[in-house]
């Protein structure tokens, strides 16, 4: 079972999604609730969980704060609740460790929908942690399967998609960039991407860009400070903190670790 907390400082709405929702449908259970961001600061840091679902507008402290705030420290799957007049907001926060969104007001079926790839997240993420430990040598680390990718590549939509973050990986890709490129909804891509790869196309991302970190940590031509940018994550602080929740130590470990 996934943990998760909601974090929502409108009572109908928190509790309208904690009995509504099929929890146990999707390898889920709600171990705990939050009225505002301090309040969820501090369950996430007494609780641990795996998603955590909070609105964006909250008083005390935000939801952005608490997850930046917390999600380095806490590795968690975050989702954000947000209207249409923050929907650009909402977007831009997903390059910032937010993994996806629920639109207000809510739709029972969106949130199922949401909930499901969080599970798939949380569940690929265990996986790639327990490969990686048993490889014996740490420079063959895969983040992908070569089944599943030759699969993909018979739907062009999903091929172009693979194409766009090969040839882009090192500058900013939201699922918006894609939808005006591809002429698709970003719902429509993300579907066809999970329903291909078993993953979400920001997982994939995330994943093609620490394996890239890999090869320049395995180079050893590019100071580890500057990686996550080249790699497109960002400053190491945030870099350090992908690279960890993928591969099980920080660059630095895994550097040492190769020589």
């Amino acid at each position: 079972m996934y943990s998760v907390l909601l974090v929502e400082d409108e009572d109908i709405i928190r509790k309208g999604i904690k009995h509504s929702v099929p929890w146990e449908e999707h390898n889920c259970i709600v171990i705990g609730e939050a009225r505002n961001g301090i309040e969820g600061k501090d369950l996430i840091q007494k609780l641990n969980p795996n998603i955590v679902i909070t609105d964006i507008n909250m008083p005390v402290m935000d939801g952005l704060q608490m997850i930046a705030e917390t999600k380095c420290q806490n590795d968690y799957v975050a989702i954000i609740l947000t209207g249409y007049s923050d929907f650009e907001y909402a977007k831009e926060a997903i390059k910032n460790g937010v993994s996806d969104y629920i639109l207000k007001p809510l739709n029972m079926e969106e949130i199922a929908e949401t909930l499901e790839r969080a599970a798939l997240e949380c569940k690929n993420i265990s996986v790639l942690r327990k490969q990686n430990e048993s490889v014996g040598e740490l420079k063959n680390i895969s983040l992908f399967c070569n089944t599943e990718l030759k699969e993909a590549s018979d739907d062009p939509v999903v091929e172009q998609i693979l194409k766009i973050i090969a040839e882009n990986y090192s500058k900013k890709i939201t699922l918006t960039d894609l939808s005006d490129i591809l002429h698709y909804s970003d719902r429509y891509i993300n579907q066809k991407f999970q329903k291909a790869l078993g993953t979400t196309v920001i997982e994939y991302l995330n994943r093609y860009r620490i394996q890239k970190a890999l090869s320049f940590l395995q180079e050893d031509q590019i100071p580890i400070s500057d990686i996550g940018w080249e790699c497109g994550i960002g400053d190491y602080k945030y870099f350090n903190h992908v690279f960890k929740k993928y591969i099980g130590c920080s660059p630095k470990e895994y550097k040492i670790k190769i020589r």
